[in-house]
């Protein structure tokens, strides 16, 4: 498992009522000394023929975030964590150099929710260009507050098959504040640790050797939902 690292490259940007106007019309009927001679006044029309105007959309608990990306640091802890968001399905990826864990859930009204193996979980509230909440692993809990961020700062995964063995590798990579890029990863044969590359600094996704197998990153967007 690699610990956090200063692989330098261009540093990644950040990215993410109306009302309703009802017309009613009444009829005033004619007075009772010309009723008889007066046509008899058409009924007043129902509010349900009334003009209407379309509210204009807006966010409400149950619309979900099209797409997202989140990444930052742990606090109390030091390592990373990555979340990522595409149309209501979100996942998430925490690395320390000593321990990590993959999470999968939901997002829906700007709150995700993450579930880990074991009682590992994800919470967060998502909003003003960030991810706010805390993180349980090992029995353990930290809180974040992480930045969005896009390519090629993020999360990325790899998998394949080594000597009948399935291998996986994650890794996340965020900005600094002064230019280039923070990364940590961990990679698996089975259940045994293995030692993972750093990303290639201007194009994560440029195949890597893990356990003697040449693998090729993979974005969220190519396994997001493969994980759920």
């Amino acid at each position: 498992m690699s610990r956090l690292g200063p692989f330098i490259t261009l540093a990644a940007g950040a990215v993410l009522a109306a009302g309703l106007g009802v017309a009613s019309i009444t009829a005033t009927p004619a007075p009772d000394t010309a009723a008889a001679a007066a046509p008899t006044p058409p009924p007043p029309p129902s509010l349900s023929s009334s003009p209407t105007s379309s509210p204009s959309p807006s966010r409400t608990e149950a619309e979900k975030i099209p797409k997202a990306d989140y990444g930052g640091y742990v606090k109390g802890n030091g390592g990373l964590i990555a979340i990522s968001v595409r149309d209501g399905t979100a996942v998430g990826y925490f690395c320390d150099g000593k321990a990590e864990a993959w999470f999968k859930g939901g997002e829906a009204g700007g709150r995700v929710v993450l579930k880990g193996p074991g009682t590992a979980r994800v919470t967060a509230t998502l909003g003003g260009g960030r991810a706010r909440g805390s993180l349980t692993v090992g029995g353990s809990r930290w809180s974040f507050n992480a930045p969005a961020v896009v390519r090629p700062s993020g999360l990325y995964r790899a998998t394949a098959q080594v000597r009948g063995a399935r291998l996986r590798a994650g890794w996340i990579r965020v900005p600094r504040p002064g230019g280039g890029y923070d990364q940590v990863g961990a990679a698996f044969v089975g259940q045994d640790q293995v030692r993972i590359p750093p990303l290639d600094a201007g194009r994560p996704t440029t195949p890597v050797t893990v356990a003697g197998a040449t693998v090729r990153p993979q974005d969220v967007d190519d396994f997001i939902e493969e994980m759920q």
